[in-house]
């Protein structure tokens, strides 16, 4: 068993598991608060109000550039979050580095 504690220890699957739980229980809040805040805002500032849907149509083709801005938005949050809830938890003291081999 002291094996396996070792294991998850030394190889970072507990900061893995922790960023993977934390990165799906706050992507419907995170997500919420820039479609419904945040891309408001920043639709007003350029001009827009409906900013995921801001579009330049050239011949047939539609560049999506709102669609693309509100996904950059939106990861700069989630990372934000996870990194601030990481820092504010402590969580890197349950990640133990490996120790060198003794020769």
């Amino acid at each position: 068993m002291q094996g396996f504690i070792d294991f998850i220890r030394e190889k970072g699957v507990v900061g893995l598991a922790i960023g993977f739980m934390m990165g799906g229980a706050v992507s419907k809040l995170v997500t919420s608060l820039v479609t419904d805040i945040i891309n408001p805002l920043v639709g007003l500032a350029l001009g827009k109000v409906g900013l995921a849907e801001a579009s330049w149509t050239i011949g047939t083709a539609e560049l999506k550039w709102g669609n693309f801005v509100s996904t950059i938005v939106d990861f700069v949050i989630i990372a934000a979050v996870i990194y601030f809830g990481f820092r504010l938890l402590r969580i890197e003291r349950f990640d133990r580095k490996p120790e060198p081999a003794k020769t």
